[in-house]
C-alpha cells in the first residue's frame, strides 16, 4: 500500500499535496524547529499521558534481558531509555533518527542516563542494519511523518529476527462521539500552545493536520500484514486518541 497521493511522487504533508522530496525538507524543518522543546510539547499536549502511553508500549514489548532492541524514529530516546534498562548489559539498543537535531537530543539524554549506545542518523525507508537481528523494533509517534510507509514498515519487518516483534505507537482515530472537542483542541489549542511554547504554530498546526491524515486503526493493521507482519493486534489508548499496534515475524 503506497503512502503516495494523487500521482507517483506526490504525498501529503498534512493537508497540502506536495513532491516527495518537499515532504522530506518539511518534516526536517518541523523537528529541527520544535527539537529543543519537544519534550515539554509533549508533556503539555498530552497533560502527561504520553508517558503512559510510552510504558504501556514497553510493558507489551516483552523486551528482556540480552534482547536486541531497534528505535526507529526514536528522537528524543523516551523509548531507547526505557529498553536500555530492560535489556541489561548483555542486551543492545539502537537509537535512530533521520533528524539531526533530535537524535542529538535523545544521544545526549542517553549519556546522561550513563547508556552508551548507538545512536545513528537514517532514514527508516533505508535502515542500514542486516536483516533477521533485532528481538524487537518499535516506532513511536513517527511512522505518520514518513513519505512511503509501507516501505519503512517493510524494512522494520526484515531487520526483525524470526520471532521478533514490532511495535508501532501513533496517534490514531479517536472515539467518535468525541470527535468534535478533538478537533476544537487539535486546531484550535495545540497551534496557539506551539506559538507560546516554541514560537512555532505552523509546526503544530501540521502535527494536527498528518494525525488526520495517518491511517486507522485497521488500515494500518492490514499494511502491517502486507508488510508480512502476523498475528497484528492493536489497542487503543485514550478512546482510539492513541493506538498502540503489535506484530510478529515468524
Amino acid at each position: 500500500m503506497s503512502d503516495t497521493g494523487t500521482s507517483g511522487n506526490t504525498t501529503h504533508f498534512g493537508y497540502q499535496q506536495v513532491a516527495e522530496d518537499e515532504k522530506a525538507r518539511r518534516v526536517k524543518g518541523v523537528f529541527t524547529s520544535v527539537a529543543e522543546r519537544y519534550d515539554v510539547m509533549n508533556d503539555l499536549m498530552s497533560a502527561g499521558m504520553h508517558r503512559l502511553w510510552k510504558k504501556f508500549t514497553i510493558d507489551q514489548s516483552y523486551v528482556r534481558a540480552g534482547n536486541r532492541v531497534l528505535d526507529v524514529a526514536g528522537g528524543t530516546a523516551d523509548l531507547s531509555r526505557a529498553f536500555a534498562q530492560r535489556v541489561g548489559p548483555t542486551g543492545s539498543v539502537v537509537l535512530t533518527d533521520i533528524n539531526a537535531a533530535m537524535l542529538g537530543i535523545g544521544r545526549d539524554r542517553l549519556i546522561d542516563d550513563g547508556v552508551f549506545t548507538p545512536a545513528i542518523q537514517c532514514d527508516a525507508e533505508k535502515l542500514p542494519f542486516v536483516s533477521n537481528h533485532f528481538d524487537c523494533v518499535s516506532v513511536a509517534f513517527g511512522l505518520r511523518n514518513m513519505t512511503h510507509k509501507d516501505a519503512a514498515l517493510a524494512e522494520m519487518f526484515r531487520v526483525l529476527r524470526p520471532g521478533g516483534r514490532l511495535l508501532v505507537l501513533e496517534f490514531s482515530r479517536v472515539w467518535k462521539p468525541l470527535q468534535g472537542a478533538y478537533d476544537a483542541y487539535s486546531f484550535n489549542v495545540l497551534p496557539k500552545m506551539g506559538e507560546l511554547i516554541t514560537k512555532d504554530a505552523d509546526s503544530y498546526r501540521y502535527l494536527a493536520e498528518s494525525i488526520r491524515m495517518h491511517p486507522d486503526q485497521e488500515t494500518l493493521k492490514l499494511m502491517m500484514e502486507q508488510a508480512g507482519l502476523e498475528r497484528v493486534e492493536y489497542f487503543n489508548l485514550a478512546s482510539g486518541v492513541v493506538a498502540l499496534h503489535r506484530g510478529y515475524k515468524f
